[in-house]
């Protein structure tokens, strides 16, 4: 019964491929190319009939046909790939930023899982992994022959349940780390208001509310502290990606008008540009944009966006660099196919595909600490005149709306002090709105 499938699909496949070839002439060359197809065609029919008959465990035809469509696309570049119910649904999942697992973002590379960068306040965040890692090993089991779904799938599962990773890392002996699975509950965007006067806008991941919620945040501050708002720092280290539309619409709150990405297919005339509409938010304030290794695709388009721009200050180090576009197509209601379609660009033409994006100014993590030393000065000298406006600038704080607790307000310089990149964009914020104040 399958061979006379297998057969009469063929035949169906040879009459369109002779119907294709009559419409469009007699070309010799045509006819060659749709000749090598038929017989390609027959060498897949020929391999899936041994395979399902001699293979040395019984195999359904459905897992051979979903295998051979994967391995196809896969084939292609790490991005693309079959999406079967299981996997359709986790996707589905994640773009609304709810789904189960360990909180890992992930590609594959060389035959092994490599890490494009953990989501803030998951396990894997928790457990210390970092962006560049292999996995090597899912409870005890080699990656290496794993499809990237497979590897995915493995290391879901029920929430409670623990999986052992054994992790490859440069310069280091691979060890392994065991991790609890937890229900992932992804909060795209975090923002408070730190040094007093600048907000942070901590971006994890790019999903349907992610601009709603940038948006909100600006506008909240902007409301409390008014003139006394120095600038905006926007954190999408290891941030992994997302939707494209919401990269296009982040990067939209802050530029008035002008191109913000485009996209380009193999065909010319499939090149589509997006551009902005009036308006920016934050009206002008200074914005620095921080990334680093772990940046990829959706945040590099916002980086790319607003430095191309001038809109921003790119500061840190080179971002991942996945310059190319997934399409993802229905194949029924529950399955699909991803695929990439096209590479974008920024608005100068810059490809980052494989380069990724040059920071403005280079800041690697570090460690500062501050030295302890006597401190002199007129205050400390026997009979000193006091100063008359100390009591009147401790009045006019106490009664700032902007009044925080001791405790929290400790807590966010220990925080800032910790984070070198952090430290060094809220001072670059602070003193581009000096500079231009005095323009």
């Amino acid at each position: 019964m399958f061979r006379r499938t297998l057969v009469a699909v063929t035949c169906l496949l040879t009459f369109v491929m002779t119907s294709s070839c009559a419409s469009a002439g007699t070309n010799a060359a045509e006819k060659e190319i749709n000749a090598e197809t038929y017989e390609l065609l027959n060498l897949f029919g020929e391999v899936l009939e041994r395979s399902r008959n001699s293979y040395v465990e019984d195999v359904t035809d459905k897992k051979l046909i979903e295998a051979a469509i994967n391995g196809m696309l896969t084939s292609l570049d790490p991005h693309s790939s079959f999406l079967d119910e299981k996997s359709f649904k986790q996707m589905t999942e994640q773009t609304k930023g709810k789904f189960g697992g360990l909180g890992i973002e992930v590609t594959m590379e060389n035959g092994l899982v490599k890490v494009v960068s953990p989501i803030d306040d998951t396990p894997a965040f928790k457990a210390g992994l970092k962006p560049g890692d292999y996995i090597i090993e899912i409870d005890g089991e080699p990656v290496m022959g794993l499809t990237l779904n497979e590897a995915v799938e493995k290391m879901r599962g029920k929430p409670g349940t623990k999986i052992k990773l054994k992790i490859s890392r440069a310069g280091e002996k691979p060890f392994d780390v065991t991790l609890k699975r937890e229900e992932i509950k992804i909060q795209s965007v975090k923002s408070e208001v730190l040094d007093n006067d600048v907000l942070y806008v901590r971006v994890t991941s790019f999903n349907e509310e992610t601009d709603k919620m940038v948006r909100k945040a600006v506008e909240k501050t902007k409301d409390e502290l008014k003139k006394d708002l120095k600038g905006i720092v926007i954190d999408v280290r290891n941030n992994p990606g997302g939707l494209l539309d919401q990269a296009i619409s982040v990067s939209d709150l802050f530029i008035d008008k002008g191109e913000i990405v485009s996209t380009r297919s193999r065909n010319e005339e499939d090149t589509i540009k997006y551009t902005a509409e009036p308006g920016d938010i934050a009206e002008g304030l200074p914005i620095v944009v921080i990334i680093n290794d772990g940046s990829a695709s959706a945040s590099e388009i916002v980086a790319g966006a607003l430095q191309d721009h001038k809109r921003a200050i790119v500061l840190g180090e080179k971002s991942f660099g996945k310059g190319s576009v997934q399409t993802v197509i229905p194949l029924g209601r529950t399955i699909a196919m991803r695929i990439t379609t096209a590479r974008y660009y920024t608005p100068s033409g810059r490809s980052i595909q494989a380069k990724g994006i040059e920071p403005d100014i280079t800041v690697k993590p570090s460690k500062v600490e501050v030295i302890d030393k006597y401190s002199f000065s007129e205050a400390g000298l026997k009979n000193a005149l006091k100063n008359d406006e100390v009591k009147q600038e401790k009045q006019e704080k106490d009664n700032g709306k902007a009044k925080i607790s001791e405790d929290e307000a400790l807590a966010k310089k220990e925080r800032i002090e910790k984070d070198y990149q952090l430290s060094r964009a809220i001072d670059l914020v602070k003193a581009l709105k000096i500079y231009n104040a005095g323009e």
